[in-house]
């Protein structure tokens, strides 16, 4: 069955809380409802780390805190009306991440001390999740400890002995924001090296934050199933995603060191990127650790099937960003300045998706396989039987072009407009070259008065297994609403609209085109 679904993540939805969080979501799937939409995709939910990035995240398995309503607390009991009555001036258009964290976090705190540690669903959710949970809360207690204790120190003893190890992988600014940030190669020797006596010492000092941290995982993950329950009931499925790598200053990393290429320091020894291409002569170094998949395999990706089964709690449908890193992957020794002195590593192929499937079943994913591809991604895609991606911004630079529908070889695809790493569709457009929008033009038999609405169309139209619209191209939305610029370190992220810019006008042609292109 042909579908047709809406990308937009929760922190874009409109709040008065500075941030989208779960409580709009249930009107934005009315919303889905009645404009016949069948689809919602999301971003990573993990808990974001500094730069706000929901690709480098303090835990692949721990969901944001700060999509966590105020509102449902209050319903709950754990806050008081008058906790959220009097709100900061925030930004209606964009998120403040510093004004929002410092204020959503006093409410918690308030919510938290409310909280009945002794809640049979709370001990049950905690049972259940101990293979992450508990590192997680104790390396977000700790991050939090040492940030404190350093945050008036200059050049401390401490640092200087940090900054002798860390400078062979990492500029003087790089050295200077892990130590200061709690980086977890920054701990002391005993708790970076999990000795049981240091992990006990350190938990036990600080329970209180230890506590909080699963408290909030709680919390999230009930108002979140309680929001899956529901679009699920009205017939929307949710497309989540997952990078495929995970943030060196992780409790991931942290916690399953030999899993990842890290020294015994804590340091990445092999990192993550892609190599030299037209769009950038020094390629693209992104610093991820990569994977020890030697050792995954001597736990049958065990950690693999984890993620996944995690993830498929949250979500329907997985989509995995850099599918083809699974096929071969681009290793660049740290401590090098740029991707270009990298190669080619084999990954594991079909391993891990044999052990997924051989766990949980069928598999439910989405490979993101955009970029430069060899004939051996595309056969492996084909071989797992995974629908790919097509991108429509991508395609009208030439009529054999893969991504214009005509030359679609199959229908095993997700067609967007766009994705959260393009520009809207209007802002696309006003960049073409003269020559390059008389085609755009010309393809579909256009005026482009409507760009963003002729491209939808063509998404719509097209033969792929599901279509994808950006929320901003729904609502016409220029360059200033696009979710993330590509190797610009700020200003991302932070998109997000007012309640009354998705109007009825809008689902009434959503709905129209689904009826007739039979999605």
């Amino acid at each position: 069955m042909r579908k047709c679904g809406i990308l937009v993540h929760p922190t874009s939805f409109p709040s008065k809380f500075g941030i989208g969080d779960i409580f709009y979501a249930r009107e934005f799937v009315d919303f889905l409802k009645n404009a016949g939409q069948k689809v919602w995709q999301i971003l990573p939910l993990g808990h974001t780390g500094f730069g706000d990035s929901p690709y480098q995240s303090f835990s692949t398995f721990a969901g944001n805190p700060l999509l966590i309503s105020p509102e449902i607390m209050a319903e709950e009991g754990l806050l008081e009306e008058k906790d959220i009555e009097h709100v900061p001036d925030f930004k209606s258009r964009y998120v403040e991440y510093g004004r929002v964290i410092d204020y959503k976090y006093d409410l918690y705190r308030k919510a938290f001390d409310k909280f009945d540690l002794n809640d049979r669903g709370y001990i049950k959710f905690c049972k259940e999740n101990e293979f992450w949970l508990d590192d997680y809360s104790l390396f977000m207690a700790c991050k939090n400890y040492f940030i404190a204790k350093r945050r008036n120190t200059y050049e401390s003893k401490e640092y200087k002995a940090y900054y002798k190890t860390a400078i062979k992988f990492m500029d003087n600014n790089g050295v200077k924001d892990c130590f200061y940030g709690g980086a977890w190669n920054s701990f002391p020797k005993n708790l970076r090296d999990r000795e049981e006596s240091a992990l006990k010492e350190y938990k036990e000092m600080l329970i209180d934050d230890v506590n909080f941290y699963k408290f909030l995982q709680f919390e999230f993950n009930r108002q979140w199933i309680e929001l899956k329950e529901y679009a699920n009931k009205n017939d929307i499925e949710i497309i989540g995603d997952i990078p495929i790598f995970v943030a060196s200053d992780s409790s991931d990393t942290w916690s399953r060191r030999e899993l990842f290429y890290i020294n015994t320091k804590g340091f990445t020894t092999k990192a993550a990127g892609v190599p030299p291409d037209y769009f950038s002569k020094d390629g693209q170094l992104w610093g991820n650790p990569l994977y020890n998949w030697k050792n995954h395999k001597a736990e049958s990706y065990d950690w693999w099937v984890r993620r996944i089964e995690n993830i498929l709690k949250l979500v329907d449908i997985v989509r995995i960003d850099h599918f083809r890193g699974f096929e071969s992957y681009w290793s660049v020794p740290m401590g090098e300045e740029t991707a270009v002195n990298g190669k080619w590593n084999k990954g594991p192929q079909t391993e891990v998706f044999d052990a997924i499937e051989e766990k949980l079943g069928e598999l439910n994913i989405i490979a993101e396989d955009l970029g430069d591809l060899n004939d051996e991604v595309i056969r492996l895609r084909n071989k797992l039987n995974l629908p790919g991606m097509k991108i429509l911004q991508f395609a009208f630079n030439d009529c054999s072009n893969s991504y214009l529908p005509h030359n679609y070889e199959k229908d095993n695809y997700v067609v967007y407009t766009g994705t959260h790493d393009n520009d809207t569709t209007v802002g696309w457009y006003k960049e073409q070259s003269e020559k390059d929008k008389d085609y755009i033009r010309r393809y579909m038999n256009v005026s482009g008065d409507n760009i963003n609405w002729d491209l939808i169309r063509l998404a719509v139209s097209s033969s792929a297994k599901y279509a994808i619209i950006p929320v901003q191209d729904i609502m016409g939305l220029d360059s200033d609403s696009r979710m993330n610029t590509p190797g610009v370190g700020e200003g991302n992220w932070q998109f997000r609209f007012e309640k009354n810019m998705l109007k009825e006008d809008m689902a009434k042609e959503l709905k129209y085109l689904c009826k007739l292109f039979n999605r």
